[in-house]
């Protein structure tokens, strides 16, 4: 068996975790914590594919990581903002409670 096989498995597994948490879910925080699951399944994917590529550089694999890693804390950073926001017109973290954009 191929060594990428066991890494790739769990990646798709914490993918597939985390998007049943994101569409299962009716608070936001929890579908958040869903997103970012997936965000760190992905990241996982790139340094497999980086670290099992034809050349491993060591600067290469950091980027990547890094990329990603500075990708999910603006995603976060983003999404609890609106969630705030939500929080303080709807006095509640429901998604069911977003579903008008009149303010």
């Amino acid at each position: 068996m191929n060594p990428i096989v066991p890494h790739l498995i769990v990646a798709v597994l914490l993918f597939a975790i985390g998007m049943t948490g994101a569409l299962a879910r009716r608070n936001a925080i929890l579908t958040l914590v869903g997103i970012e699951i997936m965000l760190n399944a992905a990241n996982l994917s790139f340094v497999v594919f980086w670290r099992f590529g034809p050349n491993p550089d060591p600067q290469t694999g950091l980027m990547f990581a890094l990329f990603s890693i500075a990708v999910a804390a603006a995603e976060a950073a983003v999404g609890l903002a609106l969630i705030i926001v939500l929080f303080r017109h709807r006095r509640t973290t429901s998604l069911d409670a977003a579903d008008s954009m009149k303010g």
